[in-house]
């Protein structure tokens, strides 16, 4: 689930001498990075392509943390000798730069501006879990859903509130904890009253979502 929170942005100059560590590589679509409770420790910085990372239950449901594109990385939740917190896959056909944990700890003893983003980074990662855990327990699924889209919708050339991401209807649930069953009603009742339209398989908000439904 997305959070109104942004994360910071790491300075050209701190991306480029990290990666100048690492090794790049290129992956397709739907390649698992990470798995969660892997016991490697590399960080991965995404110069091309869009990746999601997530859990998934016994009964292969997922729940997405978030989704990142270039100039972000990922990864960083082992530098502390502990297992993957979470699964990587791609999106779309994808590169990134591979560094080892032991190269990511040397670089932040001697760049304090790395350090300094990556606790930055992590705060704003614990912001949006509690957002999140403060969701699922107070906001019914169609708030939830809502809320959503009002935050990853951006106005397109004419105007109108568009998900430039081309999300289906099992993305979004994954994204807000429901079933893609929950989400088929919702986005079946929003259709009808005039709220939303898809075009070319992206979401466009044709008019102020309502509270509650």
């Amino acid at each position: 689930m997305n959070s109104s929170a942004s994360e910071p942005v790491l300075a050209d100059e701190l991306l480029q001498a990290i990666a100048a560590r690492g090794g790049a590589r290129s992956y397709p679509a739907r390649a698992v990075l990470v798995t969660e409770k892997d016991e490697s420790d590399a960080i991965y910085i995404l110069l091309r392509g869009r990746v999601k990372v997530y859990s998934s239950g016994e009964d292969g449901r997922e729940v997405v943390y978030n989704t990142l594109g270039p100039g972000e990385y990922f990864g960083e939740m082992t530098l502390d000798g502990g297992p993957r917190s979470a699964s990587v896959m791609t999106l779309e056909p994808s590169t990134c730069v591979v560094v080892s944990g032991a190269s990511v700890r040397d670089f932040l003893a001697s760049h304090p501006d790395f350090a300094l983003h990556l606790v930055r980074k992590l705060i704003a990662l614990v912001r949006r879990s509690t957002d999140t855990v403060k969701r699922l327990a107070l906001d019914d699924v169609y708030t939830r859903v809502a809320k959503l889209l009002r935050e990853i919708a951006e106005p397109d050339a004419q105007g109108r509130l568009v998900v430039g991401q081309r999300l289906t209807q099992q993305d979004i649930a994954e994204r807000v904890g429901s079933s893609r069953e929950m989400i088929s009603r919702i986005f079946k009742q929003l259709t009808l009253g005039g709220y939303v339209v898809t075009e070319d398989r992206r979401i466009v908000l044709l008019k102020k979502l309502p509270a509650r439904w």
